[in-house]
């Protein structure tokens, strides 16, 4: 009965051993993938800010050229309309 008893109490500690380690392992394995899990989450949300960049920029681009576009037919229109008229007060 006493040898009983001491193997019984001498593997009280190994099996809490046992399960300690396995929680660690549990442990790791559950902070390595919130940590993997936040990476991507970050990379994400950094290509996405890139991308709404990108299309601002090319937004903003096809705004100013289309100001740019609309300035340039306005001159040539005024240049036509000079040139007209200068034309229209030599024949007089």
């Amino acid at each position: 009965m006493k040898t009983l008893l001491t193997a019984l109490v001498l593997s009280l500690p190994l099996a809490g051993f046992a399960q300690s380690v396995d929680k660690m392992t549990s442990d790791t394995k559950a902070a390595a993938d919130k940590t993997a899990s936040d990476a991507k989450a970050t990379t994400d949300k950094a290509a996405s800010d890139t991308k709404a960049s990108a299309n601002k920029a090319a937004d903003d681009t096809k705004a100013a050229a289309s100001h740019t576009k609309k300035k340039a037919k306005h001159s040539a229109n005024k240049a036509a309309d000079d040139t007209k008229a200068a034309a229209d007060s030599m024949k007089k």
